[in-house]
């Protein structure tokens, strides 16, 4: 009689699938770190600071709920108050509840907020032209976001409350 196949055994990679994990956490941890480097030395801010002032600010007149920042920025919602919190008191975000629904909370861009991100964007988007963009072409970058849109989800996708407009 044939031993039954363990369905807890682990699916091990093969050769291919291994070089398509090793070279996503390859980039996963080495890119945080250089992108956010330009962008600290001229602002003092870190990627993720930067990454939610810059969201806030292309949101309809520089205000979003706060549930819709932490899916753009890719942060839990306890994480994003943290953040949120601090750049509150350092002048460049406000926060309020959602007039049209209580239940949410907005963050809104201040001036002297928004001044900070349009004097640190042309810094972030020179180090994305020339880590990430620049070296692919058309179809390579065709294919990272197609890609980056199969893996990247919500967090409602874990189970966690994370109500969207």
């Amino acid at each position: 009689m044939a031993a039954e196949p363990d369905q807890d055994a682990p699916r091990w990679l093969d050769a291919d699938e291994k070089e398509a994990w090793t070279g996503l956490i390859s980039l996963a941890l080495l890119m945080p770190g250089r992108l956010e480097a330009p962008v600290h030395q001229v602002s003092g801010l870190t990627l993720f600071e930067y990454m939610t002032l810059s969201q806030i600010s292309e949101a309809p007149g520089r205000v979003i709920r706060m549930s819709e920042l932490a899916y753009l920025t890719n942060g839990s919602l306890s994480r994003l108050s943290n953040v949120v919190k601090r750049l509150e008191q350092r002048g460049w975000v406000s926060r309020s509840p959602d007039p049209a629904d209580g239940r949410y909370t907005l963050a809104a861009l201040t001036e002297s907020g928004h001044e900070l991100v349009v004097s640190t964007a042309p810094v972030h988007v020179r180090a994305v032209r020339e880590l990430v963009l620049d070296p692919l072409n058309k179809a390579d970058r065709q294919a990272l976001a197609r890609i980056a849109a199969k893996l990247r989800t919500r967090p409602s996708d874990y189970g966690q409350d994370a109500r969207q407009p």
